[in-house]
C-alpha cells in the first residue's frame, strides 16, 4: 500500500541511479567535465533552468516543462558541484546512461549563462508537470545543494569544510570530521474521529483560510509513531491512536522528508476539545467530505505537489484509514 501511494507523489518520482560507487573515483569531476556527453543541471537560488519560459495556462504534452541541462564547457567548473548519478530514462533528450552533475551558480553566472529570469523556475511552480527522470533530479540536487550551502564550516571546530567523494562528504581538514548530507524526518498526518471527519488547521504563518494537514518534526531518540501521537497533541490539544504509515515523500525546503500517516481520535476524546497551541496552529476544523468539498472555493488547501494534497484527496475518494487508494 505504502509503496504504491508513494510513487504517485511528485517529489517521489524519480529515474536515476545515484550511482554511489563512482562517487568515490578519483578525479571524479576532471573526468565528468572532459566528457561531452556529461550533462549538468543548474540551480540559481533555489530555482532550475527550462528549455523554454512556461507560458499562463499552457500545459500539455507538446508544451510540457523540461529541464535544461547543459554540457559541462557551459558553466564553471569551480562553481558548488555534486554528481547526481546516472539517467534511467529512455523518454528524455539525453539518453540512458547519460552521467548527470549539478552546480550552483552565483548571479552573474547565472545570468550569463542565461538572462532571461522566465526560464528559471522553482521546483514546486513546476514539479507536477516535469516527468519521472526531471522531478527527482531537481529534488535531489536542491537537496544535497541546500545541503552544501548550510555546512559550510565543520560543526566541531569551525573550520571551512571541504568537498569530496562526489560532493556527497564534506571533510574539515582541520580535525578530520567527516559530515555527510542530512534529512530532517517529519510527519504529517490525517486524522479522523468516529464520524469519520477530517481535521485540517490553519499554521501562524499562512493567510487565515489556508489549511491543511497537522504536522511536525520528529525528536532524537523518537520513533515516528511516537511522533505522531505526541506533535498532534502539542498542536491541537487531542490525543490519536492508531497511527498507521501511508508513505513519504521528500521536501527540500530545505531539507526535510516527509512522513505520511493516519491516525484516529482516541475514544474517550471529545472532538471539541481542541485547543490549537496559538504559536504554530492559530484555528482547527473538522470537516466531513462534503463540507470539504462545498468549502473548496472558500479555503486554500495544500498545493498538488505536496504529499498533504494526495493524502487528502485519497481521503476524499472515501478510503478509509490503512485502506489502499483505488488506482486511477
Amino acid at each position: 500500500m505504502s509503496f504504491a501511494f508513494t510513487t504517485r507523489l511528485p517529489l517521489s518520482r524519480h529515474a536515476v541511479d545515484r550511482d554511489h560507487i563512482e562517487r568515490t573515483t578519483p578525479g571524479l569531476f576532471d573526468t565528468l567535465w572532459a566528457d561531452a556527453s556529461t550533462r549538468v543541471f543548474v540551480l540559481w537560488h533555489g530555482r532550475a533552468l527550462l528549455t523554454l519560459p512556461l507560458p499562463r495556462g499552457e500545459r500539455s504534452a507538446s508544451v510540457r516543462p523540461r529541464l535544461q541541462l547543459v554540457a559541462p564547457d557551459r558553466v564553471p567548473a569551480d562553481a558548488p558541484r555534486v554528481y547526481l548519478g546516472r539517467s534511467l530514462a529512455d523518454d528524455e533528450l539525453e539518453p540512458a546512461g547519460t552521467r548527470l552533475a549539478a552546480v550552483t551558480l552565483s548571479d552573474d553566472q547565472a545570468v550569463a549563462l542565461e538572462p532571461d529570469e522566465t526560464r528559471w523556475v522553482g521546483l514546486r511552480a513546476v514539479v507536477t508537470d516535469l516527468s519521472d527522470r526531471d522531478a527527482g533530479l531537481f529534488t535531489e540536487a536542491l537537496g544535497v545543494l541546500n545541503w552544501h550551502a548550510s555546512h559550510a564550516h565543520c560543526p566541531r571546530c569551525g573550520s571551512e569544510t571541504a568537498s569530496e567523494d562526489g560532493g556527497w562528504v564534506r571533510r574539515c581538514p582541520s580535525c578530520g570530521n567527516q559530515v555527510f548530507p542530512r534529512t530532517d524526518p517529519a510527519v504529517i498526518v490525517l486524522i479522523t474521529d468516529g464520524q469519520d471527519r477530517l481535521l485540517l488547521g490553519s499554521n501562524a504563518l499562512w493567510e487565515n483560510n489556508r489549511y491543511s494537514l497537522l504536522a511536525g518534526f520528529v525528536e532524537p531518540g523518537e520513533p515516528l509513531e511516537a511522533a505522531v501521537v505526541r506533535e498532534m497533541f502539542e498542536e491541537s490539544g487531542l490525543r490519536v491512536t492508531r497511527p498507521e504509515y501511508v508513505g513519504s515523500q521528500p521536501w527540500p525546503f530545505p531539507a526535510s522528508i516527509m512522513c505520511g500517516f493516519t491516525a484516529r481520535l482516541a475514544d474517550d476524546q471529545l472532538a471539541d476539545d481542541l485547543v490549537p497551541d496559538g504559536q504554530e496552529i492559530l484555528d482547527l476544523r473538522w470537516f466531513t467530505r462534503q463540507e470539504l468539498r462545498d468549502a473548496a472555493e472558500r479555503l486554500i488547501l495544500p498545493g498538488s505537489s505536496s504529499i498533504a494534497h494526495a493524502m487528502i484527496e485519497r481521503w476524499l475518494s472515501g478510503v478509509p484509514s490503512g485502506a489502499q487508494a483505488p488506482t486511477p
